[in-house]
């Protein structure tokens, strides 16, 4: 079953498209949306009912890029919007600085340690990451295991105290 094409004025459906896209999850993170990611750069609905999404991939190349275009394609489909159309927008390049707070909180609740706020003193060099709090017991007695992750966007550390692994998200 489709639902039918809905074409409120702009504004609303700007605000409806970006409830729809606070839904939609990031393939490799699934608890935070690509909204809360801060991939979606921008969205426009057209007089005729066409709704354009401005998107920026965490990083050139990112493998789950494509699948992100065509979930967001699919929920606003899904939705009732009738033509979306999904761009990626790779300048400027897409920053940590731009998960939302929230963001930064569902990554944290699901065992990853989220990149600094921006106002939090920023992104420290790769591999110099000391004292990163583990996100399973608290402790700051943590390394660097590798600056290669689960995902690229991801750095693998260890925690001292408790053994156990955990992800950090790099500072982009």
């Amino acid at each position: 079953m489709t639902a039918a094409v809905v074409r409120p004025d702009g504004a609303t459906a700007v605000a409806r498209a970006r409830a729809v896209l606070a839904g939609v999850p990031d393939p490799e993170i699934p608890v935070i949306s690509v909204l809360d990611l801060g991939i979606v750069r921008d969205v426009v609905a057209d007089e005729d009912g066409t709704v354009r999404v401005a998107v920026s991939p965490t990083y050139s190349g990112c493998p789950a890029t494509a699948v992100i275009r065509a979930d967001i394609k699919a929920a606003l489909e899904a939705a009732g919007f009738g033509k979306v159309l999904v761009r990626d927008v790779l300048s400027p390049p897409w920053t940590t600085d731009w998960i939302s707070a929230e963001g930064r909180r569902k990554l944290a609740e699901y065992g990853i340690v989220p990149p600094p706020a921006p106002a939090g003193g920023g992104c420290a060099r790769p591999g110099s990451e000391t004292g990163v709090a583990c996100p399973r017991c608290g402790s700051l007695d943590t390394e660097v295991l590798s600056e290669f992750g689960s995902t690229p966007c991801k750095a693998l550390h260890r925690c001292r105290a408790c053994r156990e692994p955990f992800d950090r998200f790099k500072c982009i």
